[in-house]
């Protein structure tokens, strides 16, 4: 939990807005189909609702916002990489060690595209019990935007909902200050947004803090951009109802070390296809 002085009054941190309720609902009234997918949407409310409650939590706690050579875990359930990523330790249930980051949360500091997949990851773990999510998550491995592929994360450019990730762009940042290039946040539904390293703030707040992180002389303002980032919230709600042993054939997944702290999602897919070599 981060404070910023000479910032525009923050808003009051609010619980989980029905706006949520709302959103959702008109999108299953205009979909012609949606009596065919009404339990996907039930899913698709219940996770993104998680999605706020896990960012909120994630305020609440004391982890620290970091780059990825100065990141840092608890040993008892990750082993540290030198890349600053997170490798699950053998013999550790997941559900454990995701729930640990926000237990024991000074034990932890990681940048900003890592904190909202531990987001994601713990909103589904609370939605699907520990059961089925130890079945499905068994070798987490946490870098970034790197995620396991049965998250489904993806990223469009469209309106986003509460429970969506977006991302502020910074295209002036200072290159002694590379992690302040841009913020992922998430949509909590009651006009303000979560970004680790800043907190709970409104994208006018968001936005000035970014401008101050500026190189010298800049002349372009930081920005929301429309890039939409979230999980599959209908292949997550076909694996809710799995019964058995979901990991026997399960390939692993391709990641990318890049080292730079609070970028896009968009932009690590563009990194992913530069780099096909490592696989989780």
């Amino acid at each position: 939990m981060n404070h910023f002085l000479e910032m525009p009054s923050q808003q009051s941190d609010k619980g989980p807005s029905d706006s949520i309720v709302r959103m959702i609902n008109q999108r299953m009234n205009e979909d012609p189909t949606v009596n065919a997918y009404r339990s996907i949407y039930e899913f698709e409310h219940m996770l993104r609702n998680n999605i706020i409650l896990s960012a909120r939590a994630m305020y609440q706690s004391r982890v620290r916002f970091e780059v990825f050579a100065r990141s840092r875990c608890n040993p008892r359930y990750w082993h540290l990489m030198r890349n600053g990523g997170f490798l699950l330790r053998e013999g550790v249930r997941p559900s454990d060690a995701i729930k640990d980051i926000y237990f024991n949360s000074p034990y932890y500091a990681f940048e900003c595209a890592t904190g909202m997949v531990i987001i994601i990851y713990n909103a589904v773990l609370n939605l699907i019990g520990e059961y089925l999510f130890n079945q499905i998550f068994q070798n987490i491995y946490l870098y970034g935007w790197h995620a396991d592929p049965d998250l489904g994360i993806n990223s469009h450019y469209e309106r986003f909902l509460p429970g969506d990730i977006v991302y502020f762009n910074n295209p002036d940042f200072n290159p002694l200050t590379p992690e302040w290039r841009g913020e992922n946040a998430v949509v909590l539904g009651d006009g303000t947004y979560f970004g680790h390293g800043l907190g709970i703030l409104t994208a006018d707040q968001i936005i000035y803090v970014l401008n101050k992180m500026r190189r010298p002389r800049a002349y372009r303002s930081a920005y929301l951009t429309n890039l939409v980032t979230r999980p599959n919230f209908n292949h997550l709600a076909e694996l809710a109802n799995w019964q058995r042993d979901y990991s026997v054939n399960k390939n692993k997944s391709i990641v990318a070390h890049y080292n730079e702290s609070s970028i896009s999602f968009d932009h690590y897919k563009y990194l992913l296809n530069c780099n096909k070599s490592i696989r989780f």
